[in-house]
């Protein structure tokens, strides 16, 4: 479990990146969150200790255990996104507050949005 935003952050960053191309770079990372290289290095210090990511020759990789955190946290900001969306948010307003939301949300709440954006999609 990462403590704070940013770990989550960086890990669907990654994410994000590594569905596009094999290798991701740190400062791919940094243009992708608006960060500096330095910011990128020290996260990936922080979340390889806890086992979410391995650095080779500069290249970032999720381990299956940051691929699969790294999922959850992204389904949450596309299920939030496409919620916020279908209420009638513009698109850049619910992409930007799914982000902030994805990360305090209880578990209980994120099972019962996603409960009732699943039941809205089988009627379409």
């Amino acid at each position: 479990m990462i403590e704070n935003q940013s770990g989550e952050d960086y890990l669907e960053a990654i994410l994000r990146l590594s569905a596009v191309k094999k290798d991701v770079h740190s400062v791919e990372v940094a243009r992708e969150l608006g960060v500096s290289k330095p910011a990128v290095t020290k996260a990936m210090r922080v979340l390889g200790q806890k086992g979410y990511v391995s650095v080779v020759d500069n290249h970032i990789h999720l381990t299956q255990e940051g691929k699969a955190y790294a999922e959850s946290v992204y389904e949450r900001h596309r299920t939030l996104t496409a919620f916020l969306v279908g209420l009638g948010v513009d698109a850049d307003t619910a992409e930007a507050d799914a982000c902030r939301i994805e990360h305090v949300l209880s578990e209980v709440t994120f099972s019962a949005i996603k409960k009732f954006m699943d039941g809205n999609a089988a009627d379409k």
